[in-house]
């Protein structure tokens, strides 16, 4: 195990979206708010999950203990783009990679933080926070 210094900011998501971010299988996360951050972020599993039924329905038996993990970090991302959903339709464009349903949309807007290079890691315990928090040093396996 090393440590790794270049990922210096995590964000908090609840389960089974972490495990499916950090998979692959969600490449859009949705917030109520922009960012202009860039860059490698640590994807934290948070410590109270979603109980909707349409973000379970989509984990694979292969994520399934990935999606039990909570309160610590599990991956990492590159976050390479925030775009924002102005309606609707927009929203439902990209449907298929932010795998939320269309009651999900709020008519004031909504954005799509853009995630490439998901890398998996074994969980390490890390408190959580809101929006992008700091994190100190995280140890990955490798290296």
């Amino acid at each position: 195990m090393s440590m790794e210094k270049p990922t210096q900011f995590a964000i908090s998501i609840k389960q089974p979206w972490a495990a499916l971010v950090v998979a692959g299988h969600k490449t859009i996360e949705i917030r109520r708010w922009p960012t202009a951050r860039r860059g490698r972020v640590w994807i934290h599993a948070a410590r109270v999950p979603d109980n909707r039924v349409e973000g379970w329905r989509r984990v694979p038996n292969s994520l399934a203990d990935l999606s039990q993990l909570h309160g610590g970090i599990i991956g990492s991302v590159d976050l390479t783009d925030c775009v924002k959903y102005a309606d609707l339709a927009a929203f439902l464009s990209d449907q298929a990679h932010h795998c939320n349903e269309a009651e999900w949309f709020e008519p004031k807007g909504l954005y799509g933080f853009k995630f490439t290079e998901p890398r998996m890691q074994p969980f390490q315990a890390y408190p959580g926070w809101f929006r992008f928090f700091k994190v100190e040093a995280v140890a990955t396996a490798g290296g």
